[in-house]
């Protein structure tokens, strides 16, 4: 049981679980491991554990968002885009190989004082390209997890308790049963059944009705609704993000009409976007709105290609861990697994089980952010117009 671990061990089992479990890493890979120089302790952890997995070598590049701040608010207007050439060379060699990435920033409000417009821009565009070839080829078995740090404890409890934190984590990844990786592999099995389900349902579309939300989405025949466990091109199982409780989709970016207000603060760009809303005509986001952060989002959607369009939608139900742990984690890898969520950009390859609809949303951006709640509900629309109830009061309705 985790609390039985003391902190070293419950840090080893975690890096092991990521490592094993969500990148599944393969012995003679390269690992490529991403965290921000505050996370340095899991980033050792992650090495020590890719290592015993196999690991031919790892490769740990570590980020600074200090660095980053000073390009975005000092330095020249193409530095916001630039992708060096040993960056670039870099990436591509992950095809292939396994890469982790951390996330929980560690100083939450550093970004706040930067132009949005800036900020929205601010993005290695070629290096964005490569990634996108590599999500759309699956050719790299990755995960993302959290790492807990005083900064990230802060934003989420108004203190610097990381021990919290850590329980709050813990509990999410599954780290309180007996075997975890068991415990993980029954979880994912339960979600790919429910996905296989609403595929076989074969939906035309999505409904949303909620507060401020009245939102029709139309879905590819081809695409099919899964959890979190991809397989690679070459044939390796791994689970992109840790945790994960969604089962998803990748919508037809032509068809969204209605409006859609999100449930919980976004943190994108360093910056925290409150009070999102979007309105869509003919599958395009006509109208953003916002209390807090909106010229970010705007900023994006005007100089990314297809940004204004859909690239996933993913259902959640309270049977949630992270939502049944009460915290609302400022960092989208965890939000979004606490309830419903839409991201709008570059669509999901992951969706089809051959090549993807032609029609998928390519952009080099993918933004997820969270629209459920008590009062959401979401039905599926057959192609006769019957409408089959999915979720009531995050609880899932439909069983074949």
């Amino acid at each position: 049981m985790a609390d039985r671990l003391s902190p070293d061990e419950r840090l080893e089992r975690y890096a092991e679980l990521a490592v094993r479990i969500g990148a599944n890493v393969q012995p003679g890979q390269q690992v490529f491991i991403h965290p921000e120089l505050e996370h340095a302790e899991l980033g050792r952890a992650l090495a020590r554990q890719a290592y015993k997995a196999g690991a031919s070598f790892v490769h740990v590049l570590w980020a600074d968002d200090h660095v980053r701040h000073a390009m975005i608010g000092l330095g020249p207007d193409s530095a916001l885009t630039y992708s060096p050439e040993w960056r670039k060379e870099m990436v591509e060699a992950g095809a292939g190989n396994a890469a982790l990435s951390t996330t929980g920033t560690p100083e939450p409000d550093l970004m706040a004082d930067l132009d949005g417009e800036r900020l929205g821009r601010a993005m290695p565009l070629e290096i964005a390209e490569i990634r996108q070839r590599q999500h759309r080829d699956n050719s790299v078995n990755w995960c993302g997890i959290g790492a807990p740090n005083p900064g990230w404890a802060t934003r989420v409890f108004g203190e610097p308790d990381v021990e919290r934190l850590w329980e709050a984590v813990a509990f999410t990844m599954r780290l309180d049963e007996p075997d975890p990786v068991a415990a993980w592999r029954e979880h994912l099995d339960r979600l790919d059944a429910r996905g296989a389900a609403l595929t076989a349902l074969q939906p035309d579309a999505l409904h949303y009705r909620g507060p401020g939300t009245d939102l029709t989405v139309g879905l590819f025949p081809t695409a099919k609704w899964a959890s979190a466990r991809f397989r690679t091109s070459g044939g390796i199982d791994y689970v992109a993000n840790m945790p994960t409780e969604e089962i998803f989709t990748t919508p037809d970016p032509r068809r969204a009409e209605g409006t859609i207000r999100s449930s919980l603060p976004l943190v994108l760009g360093g910056r925290t976007i409150r009070g999102l809303a979007f309105t869509f005509e003919d599958g395009r986001i006509v109208n953003v709105d916002a209390e807090e952060g909106a010229d970010l989002v705007r900023s994006q959607l005007a100089t990314l290609e297809n940004a204004d369009r859909l690239g996933e939608l993913a259902l959640v139900t309270k049977e949630s861990r992270v939502g049944q742990s009460g915290v609302l984690f400022f960092d989208t890898l965890f939000d979004e697994n606490a309830t419903c969520h839409i991201a709008y950009g570059m669509g999901l390859g992951y969706a089809f089980d051959g090549e993807p609809d032609e029609a998928m949303n390519a952009s080099k951006i993918h933004v997820d952010f969270m629209v459920g709640g008590p009062e959401l509900e979401v039905d599926a629309l057959l192609a006769d117009g019957t409408a089959v109830p999915l979720i009531r009061a995050e609880t899932w309705q439909y069983e074949e």
